[in-house]
């Protein structure tokens, strides 16, 4: 029974936790909505009055400019005697008014609405001789009121507002009639492109709802409300806004959330897709009124931001009385445990003291076993370590033996000559001819120097390699190795080519090592191109990064491609029995490996044995790295 309602408890609280999240949230949610749209709200209000109040003070400090023109005596002079005197004057005088109040047009309508002279003259588009009667402003100042209208230009097309004074020839009679209208046009673009400077969106619109003014140039001349076509026609007659179509533009109130503020979005345009929270301020001393709309996404950000928050504080104390309430049960089932373990423990203690000894026993006859194993493993290395050395002294001596015969083969042609040399001074001296004697004489001698060289090479192949590696020139092992292989070379017709940069390689080894793998890779590629009729030798030096790259070619038959995976194992050679022991290859791959490079082995493109060695690059060689011991010997 305590069991099932532990579990029904445990149901019930599995249940409530996610309620009481999505209660926690949406209640989070709401207080951080209110608070942000109040916020919005007020930075919205605040906005709308410094903007309404920027648009009256834009304006209004140009009302006083027409009706101190239409005071000038100029003007009156003009205006009663039109048809005799030039305008020219005129024009220029209200061109310098128009630049110096910083307006857009200044012009002079006389009583029939006909403009006899303009600050815009010298343009296509002058207001000169443009009859102006259907005006608003042009009927308020003829009936001797001051004039405010806006609208689109009828010439220029350019949206602006109209400040309008009557001009009177004669003021001082009581029933006298204006004879003219003085006009200012005040452009609205660069109040207009301040406001694109905002984070909000600002719209201007008249008694018939049409927006005239407008951050956004995509809103402008558009009806807040679809107009019916008798609003349009009355709209077309006044030619307030030409030939516009006041499209509508999508505006569409979804709540009012409070006093002269609604939330809106649009259906179309650039605004759609975005929900705005819009607030509207009367501008009665021009019968307009502003609105402001301000993006809600911050108020959904906060709802959202509010809402996780409280979630994760939700859960952080969820968590805690989770833990706080595991620990509990983990105490208890500790101490459970624990008193278990003590009764058992004895038990345990008895067994494995009896495990340990019979386990004992068996580990010290394992390990009586495993030391004669690891000695007789120990006593079979030795002796193939020493296997390994003689071997490879047996394959020094093989190729050592190759470089007798053909250092054998050098010297018996310079003894032969020496020895003519030696018969023919013998009877140059009889014939008392010393000097043909003495030619002979200095023959002998260079043949001498000759065979000492000869003789030298041998010194060196034959010599210990150093300890530790040393910057070596590349270039230089591979001059050594065709200077063994001369005569070999010349008698068989081998034609070499050298393929490396000027600039010299170098890399880190020993140069000994090193010469004699290039010695053994040379001598099996004399031995492999043995039966070709045109054999080519091809020796490449490649640096690529940190490695140089060496590869002796040749065009001989190639390596069998069941060959190639057990070219390098020791003893496998493909010779006839008698021409070697297969160890040439397997000593080279071990030297190269040793230097920290490696030795590969495959067929070249054009047929025959390629092999490529890799070494590390020395980019900083030692001064005396390619300099060789022997190069100081004097030779008799």
């Amino acid at each position: 029974m305590p069991t099932t309602s532990r579990r029904r408890a445990r149901q019930l609280l599995w249940l409530l936790m996610p309620l009481g999240l999505m209660l926690a949230m949406w209640q989070a949610a709401l207080l951080a909505r209110d608070q942000a749209l109040q916020d919005l709200r007020q930075d919205a209000e605040n906005e709308l009055r410094l903007s309404a109040a920027s648009l009256v003070g834009h304006l209004s400090r140009h009302d006083y400019l027409p009706e101190l023109l239409a005071s000038r005596e100029m003007v009156r002079r003009f205006l009663a005697s039109p048809e005799s005197q030039d305008p020219m004057p005129l024009n220029r005088l209200l061109d310098r008014f128009r630049a110096t109040a910083g307006v857009s047009d200044i012009y002079l309508i006389d009583r029939h609405g006909d403009t006899l002279a303009a600050s815009n003259w010298h343009r296509p588009n002058t207001f000169i001789g443009q009859n102006y009667a259907f005006r608003r402003y042009f009927q308020d100042a003829i009936a001797g009121r001051a004039g405010r209208f806006y609208g689109l230009g009828v010439q220029s097309r350019a949206r602006g507002y109209y400040f309008s004074a009557p001009v009177w020839l004669d003021d001082t009679a009581p029933d006298a009639s204006p004879d003219g209208v003085m006009v200012v046009k005040v452009l609205l673009d660069a109040l207009e492109a301040s406001w694109a400077e905002q984070d909000a969106e600002l719209l201007v619109t008249d008694k018939d709802d049409i927006i005239f003014m407008a951050s956004r140039p995509e809103l402008r001349l558009r009806a807040l409300q679809p107009l019916s076509d008798d609003e349009r026609q009355a709209l077309l007659a006044t030619r307030r806004y030409a030939d516009e179509p006041l499209a509508p533009a999508g505006i569409e109130t979804t709540e009012t959330p409070g006093e002269h503020s609604r939330r809106v979005d649009f259906r179309r345009g650039p605004l759609a897709g975005d929900d705005y929270l819009g607030l509207s301020r009367p501008m009665p001393s021009f019968g307009w009124e502003m609105h402001i709309l301000k993006s809600l996404a911050p108020v959904s950000q906060a709802q959202w931001l509010a809402a996780l928050l409280a979630g994760g504080l939700y859960g952080v104390v969820v968590l805690a009385g989770g833990i706080g309430w595991q620990r509990l049960r983990l105490r208890r089932e500790r101490e459970q445990f624990a008193e278990r373990e003590r009764r058992t423990l004895a038990r345990a203690r008895d067994e494995l003291e009896l495990n340990v000894q019979r386990r004992t026993r068996d580990l010290v006859e394992t390990n009586r076993r495993l030391s004669g194993e690891i000695e007789e493993r120990r006593r079979a290395e030795e002796r193939l370590r020493q296997t390994r050395d003689e071997l490879i002294q047996a394959a020094k001596l093989a190729v050592l033996g190759q470089l007798a015969a053909g250092i054998n083969h050098e010297l018996n042609q310079p003894l032969a000559a020496i020895r003519a040399y030696a018969e023919n001074a013998s009877e140059f001296l009889a014939r008392q001819r010393t000097e043909a004697a003495n030619s002979n004489l200095a023959q002998i001698i260079e043949l001498t120097e000759r065979m000492a060289e000869i003789s030298a090479q041998l010194r060196q192949f034959s010599r210990k390699s150093g300890d530790k590696p040393t910057s070596v020139s590349v270039s230089a092992c591979f001059d050594y190795a065709l200077r063994l292989f001369q005569s070999r070379l010349r008698d068989a017709g081998v034609s070499v080519e050298r393929d490396w940069p000027e600039a010299t390689a170098w890399v880190r080894a020993d140069l000994v090592r090193l010469e004699q793998v290039l010695v053994n890779l040379i001598g099996n590629a004399l031995q492999a191109m043995a039966q070709t009729e045109a054999p080519h030798l091809q020796l490449s030096i490649a640096p690529d990064g940190d490695e140089v790259r060496i590869r002796v070619v040749d065009n001989g038959p190639g390596i069998a491609e069941a060959h190639l995976g057990r070219i390098f194992e020791p003893f496998f050679t493909t010779k006839s029995p008698g021409s070697g022991l297969g160890l040439g290859l397997s000593i080279s791959a071990r030297i190269i490996d040793d230097l920290g490079g490696q030795l590969t082995a495959d067929n070249a493109p054009g047929g025959g044995a390629r092999f490529t060695i890799t070494l590390p690059r020395d980019r900083c060689p030692e001064a005396t790295s390619n300099t060789r011991p022997e190069e100081h010997d004097t030779h008799a």
